[in-house]
This record gives structure tokens, C-alpha cells and sequence, in this order.
């Protein structure tokens, strides 16, 4: 099912661009929350499983996907997208959601929890916690900073297949959508990046103490999914996740790495439950 494409003005003036699925409205919505330089696309194979009775709302952040962009870097930062995320749920009339953020959308969620404890049932954290593996933030930066400027599709899904930490893509088709959510095509006939590359020289310099952000979503019940093999996400920060929020619920999944995309079967049947219990 394709989703409902809406166009929201930020505060500033900038194009927020939003996909929704539109099941109903007799549960509470589910806002989806994409990783650093991901789009709303990503959530299209999931959106359908989890849509009944329900809106599903998924966001482009500012340079990226849909959204519009800026010479003023500082305007992709976490802050402002914090911001972004409010004004689209202002605009959508959307309280009480379940929050599902993948990677950085996870950070994000920490944010809202902080900025507006209301506006979160409860939350779903896909392969990120307070703590990020170096090795895995070093391969960001450099993924994030960089434009292949590739002459094909193909060559492009050959990249990411090379390049990107093991996922539950198993079929052409399967690496050909995640290519064309990553790659599009320019007025030079090659494929660039859906996201401002600048992006990455937000991602130099210390990172700040999460845990108290963590701490934000003391209130609300959370599903914590892991791919085992996760660079980003590693075992030392979910052990300490588990000693801060004992009834949290956590699901690894065997083989994978950053981040599982949640429709590996334990993912889905663990967001479905989860859902069912707190929505």
C-alpha cells in the first residue's frame, strides 16, 4: 500500500516532507523515526504489517529524501530535527504515539521524551543506545561524507552490497529498493546520495552524555531490537541499558548488523506485540 505524501511548512520555512498509512484512527499512531541520512521509504515494508486501526507517519528530516535543504548546516542538526518532529506531530494533531527510531530516529525519540514527555506511549529502539561503537561511528561519517556519483543503479547496489554492515536483504529486488532509497538520480545523469553530504561534518567533534536522554523515557515502556553483530549498538551499552530500565524488553537478531530493517520475522513479531500490549 502506498502511503499519503504531505508537505509541512517548518517553522523557519523549510519543506517537511511526510509519508502516512492510513489504517484508521482506533489505536493509537505509530511515528516513524528513520536513521541519519535514511528516509520515511524505509518504513514502507513495515508500515502495512503494523497499519490496522491505526496511522503510520514517517518522516523526512531536513536534507534528506523529500525534505528540503539548506546552506545552513547547523539546520540538520539533532535539535532542529527535535523541533521538526514536534511541528509535524503539532500539525498532524498527533499525541500519545508509539515511537519506533532507528538509529538516529532512537536518539531522536530520546529527544521528544525529554522536550515533550507527553507525546510518547511508548518506544521503539532499533539498534542504538546512549553509547555509539567507534568503529561503527567512524564508518558513518565516512558513508554519510561522501558522494559515489555512480553511473547506474547497478553499480550502486553492487556499493552497498560491498560496503554495508550484514542485513536481512536476500534478493535483487530486495538491494535494488534499498539502492533506490539511497541513490537518485542528478541533472548529470549519475546517482547522488538523498541526503546533503554536509551532513557529515556534523558528526565530528565529542559526543555529549546521552544516558540522561535515555533516562527521558524512564515513563514509557521499551522494545530495544539489536542485530547481533552491531557496531553501533554494542553489548557493553545494552547490558547497561537492561541495569537502567530492568523491564525493558530487548531482541537480538542472529547474523544481522546496523540496523535490522523490521521485517525480519523476530523484529516484526516483537513490534506487533509490543504494539498489541501498549497501544
Amino acid at each position: 500500500m502506498d502511503p499519503l505524501i504531505h508537505d509541512i511548512v517548518a517553522w523557519d520555512g523549510l519543506r517537511l516532507r511526510v509519508h502516512i498509512w492510513h489504517g484508521g484512527d482506533r489505536r493509537p499512531p505509530v511515528l516513524c523515526l528513520p536513521g541519519l541520512v535514511r528516509t520515511a521509504g524505509d518504513f514502507a515494508p513495515l508500515a502495512p504489517s503494523i497499519m490496522q486501526d491505526r496511522l503510520v507517519i514517517a518522516v523526512d528530516y531536513p536534507g534528506r529524501g523529500g525534505s528540503g535543504w539548506t546552506r545552513q548546516i547547523g539546520r540538520y542538526g539533532p535539535e532542529a530535527c527535535v523541533r521538526d518532529v514536534l511541528d509535524i506531530c503539532a500539525a498532524l494533531h498527533v499525541h500519545r504515539a508509539v515511537v519506533i527510531g532507528t538509529s538516529f530516529g532512537g536518539l531522536l525519540t530520546m529527544g521528544l521524551a525529554a522536550a515533550s514527555p507527553g507525546l510518547i506511549r511508548a518506544a521503539v529502539l532499533n539498534d542504538i543506545g546512549p553509547d555509539i561503537g567507534p568503529d561503527g561511528a567512524e564508518f558513518v561519517r565516512t558513508f554519510v561524507g561522501v558522494d559515489p556519483a555512480l553511473d547506474s543503479l547497478d553499480a550502486c547496489i553492487a556499493m552497498l552490497r560491498e560496503s554495508l554492515p550484514p542485513l536481512s536483504l536476500e534478493t535483487e529486488s530486495e538491494w535494488r529498493q534499498m539502492a533506490e532509497l539511497t541513490y537518485r538520480p542528478g541533472a548529470d545523469g549519475r546517482y547522488h546520495p538523498v541526503w546533503d553530504i554536509r551532513i557529515a561534518s556534523l558528526l565530528h567533534g565529542p559526543t555529549p552524555d546521552l544516558w540522561p536522554l535515555f533516562g527521558a523515557l524512564a515513563h514509557v515502556p521499551v522494545l530495544l531490537l539489536r542485530g547481533e553483530v552491531s557496531n553501533i549498538l554494542l553489548v557493553d551499552t545494552v547490558t547497561r541499558m537492561q541495569a537502567e530500565r530492568p523491564d525493558m524488553q530487548v531482541v537480538t537478531l542472529p547474523g544481522i548488523g546496523h540496523a535490522p530493517i523490521l521485517t525480519e520475522p523476530p523484529a516484526l513479531a516483537a513490534i506487533q506485540a509490543f504494539l498489541a500490549r501498549h497501544a
